[in-house]
């Protein structure tokens, strides 16, 4: 008997799963958030074909993914069709049905039994549709035409990135009472948290609550703050009266606020919004709540919190081998642990706002965020990132709002990007992106604007509070050194406009070496893993002399697909990142920034992969962020050595016999030894 109930159980959650028959769950009060990532039936839309074959698919899911790995330069952008049923229960009569997409790429038309009810351009922002009126009791046929095709009024027109189309990440069933708070603000969860006067003794935070009301009898709404250990720190209760509207405000004074302070405390309150109907919820959206304040100086960067935080990670998309942008949460926590790992205390969020997930995990570690929009030039081939067109301005005013009212909680965020590497080959961009920046200011006054630019610095200077530039030196022409005049001349020119580096890097494959350092050809085929260190190396060792850099921001993270790309080991990718495609290997750079940004004790031995050597006089190099280590070749005792201010150590004149050779390496930290070897092999 007992093994039956199991049995039934168990079935009972797979019915829960399943997003056809979702109805099931009806009689729950309140708030319902429904998953409907399963059940999907996927075709190519315009097929002559009768008796067409559907593909299952669970969500996220885009139809580009393998084809980057097939390095297909002419890659799908065209139109398909996602179809699912949504069985309705009587029992949500008196409810309202919404469906809450987070991504769809890029241009999303839903239809309910064939009628289309809406249509949202933009694949990287959510947006939430209302489907009270458009269902019938019983089966429903939901359909979502989706389109990354080109054209010229929806962001991004080009870009050194994929577009992969598809819905791309994940969509929801959202069940409310007939009154609620507004699911249809831009996407946002319709709860709004301004941070007014914080600092350490005092800090008051104004709650909007954007609510969508059939009626106002006996409605009020309850407003609780809890500490990290969810214990209830202060409550406030307002009636909601004819004379509000729908947007309710109430201020709520914290004494003594644990601030977020990134990295070494990223300590989060939440504040949770309920809706009451003659003393019962009827409706609850929690946020989380991190107080913080921060400022750019010109001269001595970012500060936090009063205190001076030195802002250097990486840039990253949100793209992976064998899935594109269809990540999941499973794949969105790897990428935090390789920024973890790195020691990185930033990340540019490039170049598109990412999946929530990924928000929520930078407010929970700590990581201060540049999060921007689509708005990009063509990164040095044809084409344009501006047209001056009304649809295409309105698309991207639109998406400028939704990123912000969609993440306007997150603490994590500093920083509004409102372009990448736009240029004057077309229409002039600059009028237009002034009155983007009067926008962000309007949706939020209190974040700091930025932009990420390649051209010289008459352009641009005077639209946002900050501005960065994507400079590099020693790989589209130039020498590595020169970063660090570029800066000081830049800083010099500009003494008042507070300077970062948005992007900065190399290309590289840990499958080809050299033992003799020479610069490699960018668009060739043959990017050495060593020219990549050597380039980081000496960057690192010039940015972080200059605190009036506020912020350093490595390209890439990990390679990434791109289509127009030509180079490197296989076509169609973006080889700069510090991690593979796949995230399998981390190349030597890696290493070095974690020697250099990570104060957990480790050893790395570079160039173990240029396993094959044909010069027997040579340097072993590795990065350690311990005081000294001892090197062996062969059992052979080669010395300690101290490491210098780069965190690295290098033995010269090391000669290594024909045949194997055996390097070991050792320290010892905190009375543990920790150690790394490997083997080369002279022919």
């Amino acid at each position: 008997m007992r093994y039956k109930n199991i049995i039934a159980f168990t079935i009972l959650l797979l019915f829960y799963c399943n997003s056809s028959i979702a109805g099931f769950l009806s009689k729950k009060e309140g708030r319902q958030m429904i998953p409907l990532n399963t059940g999907w039936q996927f075709y190519f839309a315009y097929n002559f074909e009768q008796g067409i074959k559907k593909e299952q698919v669970t969500l996220p899911h885009t139809w580009n993914a393998k084809e980057v790995l097939q390095g297909i330069a002419d890659y799908k952008r065209t139109s398909a069709i996602y179809e699912n049923t949504l069985h309705v229960s009587q029992e949500w009569a008196n409810k309202r049905l919404f469906l809450h997409f987070e991504g769809v790429n890029n241009v999303a038309n839903v239809f309910i039994n064939h009628k289309m009810i809406a249509e949202h351009r933009g694949g990287y922002t959510a947006f939430s549709v209302e489907i009270t009126n458009d269902l019938k009791p019983g089966d429903n046929l939901i359909t979502v035409q989706v389109s990354n095709a080109y054209r010229l009024d929806v962001i991004p027109l080009h870009g050194d990135f994929n577009s992969y189309g598809g819905i791309h990440r994940p969509v929801s069933l959202l069940v409310t009472e007939r009154n609620c708070i507004s699911p249809l603000d831009y996407g946002s969860p319709g709860v709004y948290l301004k941070q007014k006067n914080v600092t350490q003794q005092l800090a008051e935070v104004e709650v909007l609550t954007k609510l969508s009301l059939t009626n106002r009898k006996d409605l009020r709404l309850r407003t609780t703050v809890y500490d990290q250990q969810k214990q209830q720190i202060k409550t406030i209760t307002s009636e909601i009266t004819a004379l509000e509207g729908q947007d309710v405000k109430q201020s709520l004074m914290i004494d003594k606020p644990h601030l977020w302070n990134a990295k070494a405390d990223p300590y989060l309150y939440q504040v949770k919004v309920e809706l009451l109907h003659d003393g019962n919820i009827i409706d609850e959206v929690v946020q989380p709540l991190g107080f913080r304040y921060f400022s750019v100086d010109p001269d001595k960067g970012f500060f936090l919190n009063g205190r001076y935080l030195d802002l250097y990670g990486v840039g990253r998309h949100e793209d992976l081998s064998g899935k594109g942008s269809a990540l999941g949460d499973m794949d969105q926590d790897h990428d935090m642990d390789l920024i973890k790992e790195l020691g990185a205390t930033a990340v540019r969020l490039t170049h598109y706002p990412h999946s929530k997930h990924f928000y929520d995990l930078c407010d929970r570690n700590g990581i201060v965020l540049w999060s921007e929009i689509p708005f990009v030039g063509p990164g040095g081939y044809t084409g344009t990132g501006y047209v001056k067109n009304t649809d295409l301005e309105n698309n991207i005013k639109q998406t400028l709002t939704e990123l912000i009212r969609q993440n306007y909680n997150h603490p994590s965020i500093c920083f509004w990007g409102l372009f990448n590497e736009l240029n004057f080959n077309y229409d002039d961009p600059e009028p237009f992106i002034k009155s983007l920046n009067d926008l962000t200011k309007k949706e939020d006054p209190d974040r700091l604007t930025t932009l990420a630019s390649n051209l010289e610095t008459k352009y641009f200077t005077d639209l946002t509070d900050v501005m960065a530039w994507n400079k590099y030196f020693g790989w589209y022409g130039g020498k590595f050194e020169e970063i660090g005049s570029w800066a000081d001349q830049v800083h010099k020119e500009l003494p008042a406009k507070p300077i970062a580096i948005s992007e900065y890097g190399a290309g590289a494959s840990p499958f080809k070496h050299t033992e003799k350092l020479t610069a490699p050809e960018a668009k060739g085929k043959f990017h050495p893993e060593e020219w990549q260190t050597a380039f980081h190396e000496r960057y690192w060792s010039e940015l972080k002399l200059r605190p009036f850099i506020w912020g350093k921001f490595i390209w890439v993270l990990a390679d990434f697909g791109s289509s127009i790309r030509t180079e490197g080991d296989k076509d169609g990718i973006n080889d700069k990142g510090l991690v593979t495609y796949d995230r399998k290997i981390k190349k030597d750079a890696f290493y070095f920034y974690k020697a250099n940004w990570n104060p957990v004790p480790m050893l790395y031995i570079a160039e173990r992969r240029n396993n094959i050597r044909h010069t027997a006089l040579t340097s072993i190099k590795i990065f350690t962020n311990v005081p000294s280590a001892t090197l062996w070749v062969n059992s052979k005792l080669l010395g300690t050595h101290i490491k210098n201010d780069l965190n690295t150590i290098l033995w010269s004149g090391v000669r290594l016999k024909k045949g194997q050779n055996n390097i070991v390496v050792k320290a010892v930290s905190g009375g543990k030894e920790i150690a790394d070897n490997c083997i080369w092999n002279l022919k």
